[in-house]
């Protein structure tokens, strides 16, 4: 995987107890934030699969049965 150098603005407090942490633990803080990043990540994944499934039970968004996209794709 290819690393991107990012810029971001951080408070202060923020900045502070990342350093602390990558200082204690040896690890670089930019290895820190994309481990941070990903794990966040999967919970807005899980969070947005419950809201989803809410919107279906409540009959707000509809879903498309797997035999129905094999027709339309002809398979």
């Amino acid at each position: 995987m290819q690393a991107i150098k990012a810029t971001f603005t951080l408070p202060d407090y923020l900045l502070m107890e990342l350093s602390e942490f990558a200082q204690e633990l040896g690890e670089k803080k930019s290895h820190m934030v994309a481990e941070a990043l990903s794990q966040y990540f999967d919970a807005l994944d899980l969070k947005l699969a419950l809201k989803r499934s809410k919107e279906v039970h409540e009959g707000k968004i509809q879903t498309i049965s797997f035999d129905a996209i094999k027709e339309e794709l002809g398979l």
